[in-house]
């Protein structure tokens, strides 16, 4: 169980502290976080930075999914749909990655740029999003093999 971060009160905040932390450093993730989304508050005024961040992550989160099935001696990739908890996970694992893909700037920085990305359904974590969602619809076909 995720407890709500102390600042907004949110559980999806909160796990996207606990997703970027390494090593421990709760303190520096929480600052790239807050900073992130004091980033977002000052770029865009009339919106809430807590809506900013959970659209964009709603943006993000994949509805399917390929996994691969061994039948026969032939591996298919299968698509599944993908439930709410891993929808969670790889939308801001995908933030991350992206985040953490841009060099030259500070960590809080492209982490805001990539939340405003995504909440106008712009940028990698989104394009990430649509080529699972491509992949899974290509092999539709194999949908019988999901067990």
């Amino acid at each position: 169980m995720i407890i709500p971060d102390a600042r907004y009160h949110s559980e999806l905040v909160a796990y996207m502290i606990n997703t970027i932390m390494e090593c421990g450093k709760k303190s520096t993730a929480a600052a790239i976080v807050y900073g992130a989304l004091e980033d977002i508050q000052s770029k865009l005024k009339d919106e809430d930075p807590l809506t900013v961040f959970t659209r964009a992550i709603e943006n993000i989160k994949p509805k399917l999914e390929v996994k691969s099935r061994r039948v026969g001696g032939a591996t298919y990739q299968v698509p599944l749909e993908v439930s709410s908890k891993r929808q969670t996970a790889l939308a801001c694992r995908w933030l991350l990655q992206y985040s953490r893909g841009r060099r030259g700037m500070p960590m809080r920085r492209s982490l805001a740029i990539e939340l405003l990305d995504a909440y106008t359904n712009q940028g990698s974590a989104v394009k990430k999003r649509d080529d699972t969602h491509k992949m899974a619809q290509a092999n539709k076909a194999f949908a019988h093999y999901k067990w």
